[in-house]
């Protein structure tokens, strides 16, 4: 069976790819053959060893978060009514393994039916972006009405935000960075689109709003650029600070979030409680199915070219989301 394995922290080409002995379910657990595997900022840093304080991961490891695919075993305490069904599916623990291969196991906690109406590739980028962007949404609570200022909006979570906080009519502005995100964003929904390669990027989100300090400020970017969007939130108003592909998460005065009122969140208050995360992949999978959102999958690549996305993701090349296909 066809996997990519990590044997060793390090650049984009550790990445191999190998064959491995067949996973066999446990009592619990589905056996999918995957047609897409999902592919997250996360699996890089993790790749590269800037996560190994982060996360539990060390290799020899099969990376990747998750997959969609159909399910062609399952172990001895799943019902058999499994076999064949359309999947999406999170592998592996904190961080995520064993996603980057053509046959994985999941456990059936963490594994959700598709709907016959839903893409299987479309079920597969919201696998993850989607559910953390509504955990995201559950957390800050935005209103109808409120400026929310989403950093990272061109990414494949970036992208389901704008679309999930414009059909609650909230007014959005989106940051990313260069013209061909800037119009993904404006296509996705987005009141405004910033540009936050450009030194004057905080005065344009406020000219966007008409001089209104966003009620909300969702980072996924973090870093410098995170830090310069809290100055921007309103007093009284709440800081989502869970990204970090600039390299660090942003770095917040927690005295001045006191002094001014300002609900700072980060990325422990998005972990899943028993059960949240089969309740946020169901609730994406009907919006999806629904139409209320619609993934932007921006770039694709083979399960043997893994490095290569690796390489696009790290060098800031892709729009929203990124999978691998291993057809």
């Amino acid at each position: 069976m066809r996997a990519i394995q990590v044997r060793a922290f390090g650049p984009p080409d550790v990445l191999r790819a190998t064959d491995l002995p067949d996973p066999v379910p446990g009592p619990e657990q589905v056996l999918i053959a995957a047609s897409a595997c999902d592919v997250l900022f996360v699996d890089t840093m993790i790749r590269s060893g800037a996560g190994a304080g982060y996360f539990p991961i060390r290799p020899p490891y099969v990376p990747g978060n998750g997959m969609g695919g159909t399910v062609v075993a399952v172990g001895d305490s799943v019902s058999p009514r499994w076999l064949g069904q359309p999947v999406a599916a999170h592998t592996g623990g904190p961080g995520g393994t064993g996603g980057y291969r053509r046959l994985a196991v999941a456990d059936v906690a963490n594994t959700v039916v598709v709907p016959g109406e839903v893409d299987l590739l479309a079920a597969t980028a919201v696998l993850h972006d989607g559910t953390t962007a509504l955990r995201v949404l559950e957390v800050c609570a935005p209103r109808p009405g409120d400026w929310v200022l989403v950093l990272g909006a061109a990414g494949g979570m970036g992208i389901l935000l704008v679309q999930l906080l414009a059909a609650q009519g909230v007014h959005v502005i989106g940051a990313a960075r260069g013209q061909a995100k800037l119009a993904a964003v404006a296509r996705a929904g987005a009141l405004a689109a910033v540009d936050y390669g450009l030194p004057d990027w905080p005065a344009a989100v406020l000219d966007a709003a008409g001089g209104v300090p966003p009620a909300v400020v969702l980072d996924g970017v973090g870093g410098t650029i995170g830090a310069a969007a809290f100055a921007l939130v309103a007093d009284g108003g709440r800081f989502s600070a869970h990204g970090s592909p600039s390299g660090s998460f942003a770095g917040v005065d927690q005295e001045e979030a006191r002094r001014r009122g300002v609900r700072v969140s980060t990325i422990a208050d998005l972990q899943y409680g028993a059960g949240d995360r089969s309740r946020l992949m169901k609730d994406i999978l009907r919006q999806l199915a629904e139409q209320r959102v619609t993934p932007l999958i921006g770039q694709t690549f083979s399960l043997e070219e893994a490095a290569k996305a690796h390489e696009a993701i790290e060098a800031r090349r892709t729009v929203a989301k990124t999978l691998l296909l291993t057809e």
